[in-house]
């Protein structure tokens, strides 16, 4: 695993992401702070060699993490590194 090292920009989160990570008893600090240092979750590999290569070329950065109550909860960072969004994959 990488150690990543890229800006997060503005942090956001929708209302939907915020209360599953509260019925799951987690935070987004939690999340921020994988997704941060290279950890991306439940990717495919196909996105994680994308997260890897956008280290470098400075793309979109996507962590897919699943919560104890099954429901995933993804992390984007975007491209030019402005903002990063947690939210549930419906929300996208």
């Amino acid at each position: 695993m990488p150690v990543a090292n890229f800006e997060l920009g503005q942090i956001v989160a929708t209302p939907g992401a915020l209360e599953a990570l509260a019925k799951a008893g987690r935070t987004a600090a939690e999340l921020l702070s994988r997704h941060a240092s290279g950890d991306w979750g439940s990717v495919c590999d196909e996105d994680g060699a994308a997260n890897d290569s956008a280290l470098e070329d400075g793309t979109r950065i996507l962590s897919v993490y699943e919560l104890a109550s099954e429901v995933k909860v993804w992390a984007i960072t975007e491209a030019d590194r402005s903002s990063t969004c947690i939210l549930l994959p419906e929300e996208y």
